[in-house]
């Protein structure tokens, strides 16, 4: 059976360092290993909107020697013209691996149970593991490397429920951070997922809290980081989280209660003057143009991890 990697904690620790010891190598060689020449196909399932995503994996299966099959998720409808399951077996005799990125977690856990090939979560609305890879990278990149992630303090501040929150509660336990996640009453991520990255933490020397005071969570943290306070589907409620989520804004000020040398993290598209001040986006503490670039090499990485698998 094909391993697939649909949520964060289907990497063990040790599964997630070899893969961000690999996305590094990806880094200081972008062809460092071509595990789908031949070329091999993978298809990129797209429901949603995206940018970063379709450019970082179209352009990273091309450098491991293959080639992206785009599927335009609105005229493939799949679960409405056809099934999952029907789209699923025809893909998975034609190319390599399956990167979908859609809407209920429920969608791509059906997908990876038929697949013969590796299914890759490239965003749902519960979880973005591939993004929280590419911030773990980032992270390192910047905060002393890989052997220096452990300890760690990354906190989370805005919309906590959201499919951001809760993957960095789980990979970041994952990798032994400390983690905070932040957000007013009414935007807390699920006591189960707390749960479930409070158990990873206790095997890895991590930890994870959950609370409402921002000014308080950010003291002394060496990663701030943020989302967009209306995610997709979020649409018709914008005025009123905007409402609730606006003393959660990372400002100057609130960024200056973290350590001096902090870097900020954002995964994009940021709202300037909304979820972050564009002094802080835009400032010196901002890496967020180097965490778009690392989707590209840790997407390369999971990736080749995967296929290596079988």
């Amino acid at each position: 059976m094909p391993r697939h990697f649909l949520r964060d904690d289907d990497l063990t620790p040790a599964e997630q360092r070899e893969v961000l010891e690999l996305a590094m190598a990806f880094r200081e060689d972008r062809t460092v290993r071509t595990p789908l020449a031949g070329p091999q196909g993978v298809a990129l399932l797209f429901d949603k909107p995206t940018l970063r995503t379709q450019v970082s994996f179209s352009t990273g299966i091309a450098e491991m020697g293959g080639f992206p099959v785009m599927v335009d998720g609105r005229l493939a409808q799949v679960g409405v013209r056809e099934s999952v399951a029907d789209v699923t077996r025809v893909l998975d005799r034609q190319v390599s691996a399956i990167v979908w990125r859609t809407f209920g977690q429920d969608r791509i856990e059906e997908m990876a149970a038929v697949s013969r090939v590796p299914v890759v979560n490239a965003l749902t609305d519960e979880f973005h593991p591939c993004q929280l890879l590419a911030d773990l990278l980032t992270v390192a990149q910047h905060r002393g490397g890989l052997a220096a992630l452990p300890g760690q303090r990354l906190v989370y501040v805005g919309d906590a429920a959201n499919n951001m929150a809760v993957s960095y509660l789980l990979a970041g336990a994952t990798a032994g951070l400390h983690v905070v996640v932040c957000g007013p009453a009414g935007y807390l991520p699920d006591d189960d997922v707390v749960a479930r990255a409070a158990g990873i933490a206790g095997t890895t020397g991590g930890s994870v809290e959950v609370t409402t005071d921002a000014e308080a969570a950010v003291v002394g943290a060496d990663v701030v980081v943020t989302d967009t306070w209306v995610s997709m589907g979020d649409e018709d409620e914008a005025a009123e989280r905007v409402a609730d989520l606006l003393p959660y804004q990372v400002t100057p000020d609130l960024l200056a209660r973290a350590k001096q040398d902090a870097i900020f993290l954002h995964c994009l598209p940021a709202y300037r003057g909304k979820e972050v001040a564009a002094e802080v986006i835009d400032g010196p503490r901002s890496v967020v143009w180097d965490e778009a670039e690392n989707r590209l090499h840790a997407q390369k990485a999971v990736l080749t991890f995967l296929l290596e698998q079988r």
